[in-house]
């Protein structure tokens, strides 16, 4: 049996390696050993607190990792076109750290908080941060209306199934940095959604994904405060 599991990551091992190669993310052996550890971590983690609906460490790799990973890019473009090689970001509802902790992993630079109304979850998140060493990651228990904007604003604030897009914007919007921006991960294109935003934010690029492995639609919704 042990032997069945260990083909069994290096298989997943090289699934994960496969999906950087053709999203253009060019990951390293240490970056691949790092999302390798918390993919082992979820599935160890989920058997007693539920982080997440699937069991399957094939799935968790397809639908969760690799889904994620294919936010690197435009959030790579995101970060030259600012001029920032250290963003913010804040990972909101991130559950068991998606995305939040994959964007730690594969970039130390990038300074990442999870918060998380469930006190188990914001715990995990806490526990993937000490051991694996990723100092740049953070998981605070709280509502994201509650944190207090003194205390830090982010660059990009993201969500994976969190809410609606106007609760989500709604809700972080005292926590956007100058220049800040949303980035909401979706399924298909939420017209319904986009059509209820205020009019104090605006929808300014909508951007499709396609994710290594998964045939699913997968889109990015990119939202910023309206001029005024």
């Amino acid at each position: 049996m042990p032997e069945v599991a260990a083909d069994d990551d290096l298989r997943r091992r090289a699934q994960l390696a496969a999906a950087s190669t053709a999203l253009g993310l060019g990951l390293d052996d240490a970056v691949l050993a790092r999302l390798m550890a918390y993919l082992d971590l979820l599935q160890r983690w989920n058997r007693v607190y539920n982080l997440t609906a699937l069991r399957d460490p094939d799935e968790m790799l397809s639908h969760h990792l690799l889904d994620c990973l294919a936010v690197l890019p435009p959030l790579r473009r995101h970060a030259l076109a600012l001029g920032k090689p250290s963003l913010h970001i804040l990972d909101v509802g991130s559950g068991g750290g998606l995305p939040g902790v994959v964007l730690a992993a594969v970039h130390p630079e990038w300074k990442v908080c999870c918060v998380d109304t469930v006190s188990k979850k914001s715990s995990f998140i806490r526990q993937v941060a000490a051991e694996m060493r990723l100092s740049n990651l953070r998981g605070l228990h709280a509502r994201v209306e509650n944190l207090d904007p003194a205390t830090g604003r982010y660059d990009v604030i993201t969500s994976r199934a969190f809410a609606s897009l106007v609760d989500f914007c709604a809700l972080s919007a005292a926590l956007l940095a100058e220049q800040g921006v949303w980035m909401a991960m979706k399924g298909r294109l939420p017209a319904d959604e986009q059509a209820l935003l205020p009019a104090t934010v605006q929808v300014f690029h909508v951007e499709q994904l396609q994710v290594p492995g998964l045939d699913a639609q997968r889109c990015l919704v990119w939202i910023r405060p309206a001029p005024v």
